[in-house]
């Protein structure tokens, strides 16, 4: 059976929520009230108040080292997926008026945050992103040893302090609440405040959902022997291959949708992971 990878009707819908309130989120509350926040969309705005260029067409410029840095990591329709959210919110940007929600700074950081951060957990869940700075986070995550949270917690207060350098601190301030706001968010959308993701699958076809795992994902997958236990007595338990993998939770999604196609009835549990270390997070060669 093959499993290569389908854009879902679902991932759409998905992601075109998480792009219409990110839009939202920047344009009834940061952009009008020159708010910064963390990552690309942090950058961008930084940059757009001190060039005056587009912020919708910054949105693009600088996300596109990050996506193609996601194509060596993370696979082709992950980055045609993310190149889709991020070009539908630059559209949606420019094009479309939203109205002026507050001018009342803490409404302001805790609710554009929090439509932001709903977005970018909406285009996660899609399996895209919006923002490109967790690529970097993974890839650097790997060659540093340290975690994504660590990554991104120093990039974002580097973010942070350019905003105080240049603006104030007070916007700084308010640019780490808004900061909070979106990435508590984004935990609560895409159910989970963990980076990794520990998933084990009960499944009578899990030669093929394993070899999905290392020749899809190129993630490494654990096989162990298991037995059904819904025999009555005197019956025979069923004989199960238990596969077990670590995935990062962009790829949980399309984890889930491959699965899906190989085998509905397969039983999925899935576990947070503050972090791991090892072969298992990282992608291997297929031969």
């Amino acid at each position: 059976m093959s499993t290569k990878s389908k854009f879902h009707p679902y991932h759409f819908i998905v992601i075109s929520l998480g792009v219409l309130s990110a839009a939202f989120g920047l344009k009834g509350f940061l952009l009008p009230n020159r708010f910064i926040d963390g990552g690309v969309t942090g950058i961008s705005l930084i940059i757009t108040e001190l060039t005056h260029w587009p912020f919708s067409l910054l949105l693009i410029i600088v996300n596109l080292p990050f996506l193609l840095l996601g194509l060596k990591h993370l696979g082709k329709e992950f980055v045609v997926k993310s190149i889709l959210a991020i070009a539908g919110l630059a559209i949606c940007v420019h094009y479309i008026t939203f109205p002026l929600i507050t001018s009342d700074k803490l409404l302001i950081a805790v609710f554009g945050g929090f439509f932001l951060g709903a977005g970018i957990g909406l285009a996660i869940r899609g399996g895209a992103v919006i923002d490109g700075t967790e690529v970097l986070a993974i890839h650097l995550s790997k060659k540093t040893g340290l975690s994504i949270g660590d990554v991104m917690l120093i990039f974002n207060l580097l973010i942070f302090s350019i905003g105080a350098y240049y603006f104030s601190i007070e916007t700084a301030m308010y640019a780490i609440l808004t900061y909070l706001s979106a990435s508590k968010t984004v935990d609560f959308v895409i159910r989970g405040i963990e980076e990794y993701t520990g998933v084990t699958i009960i499944s009578q076809k899990s030669h093929l959902i394993r070899k999905m795992i290392t020749h899809e994902l190129k993630r490494g997958a654990t096989s162990y022997a298991g037995q059904g236990g819904y025999a009555q007595d005197g019956e025979g338990l069923i004989n199960y291959n238990i596969i077990f993998t670590v995935l990062t939770r962009l790829e949980v999604a399309k984890l889930q949708f491959e699965v899906y196609e190989i085998d509905p009835n397969a039983f999925v549990i899935m576990n947070s992971i503050k972090d791991t270390r090892g072969g298992m997070v990282k992608r291997v060669g297929v031969v």
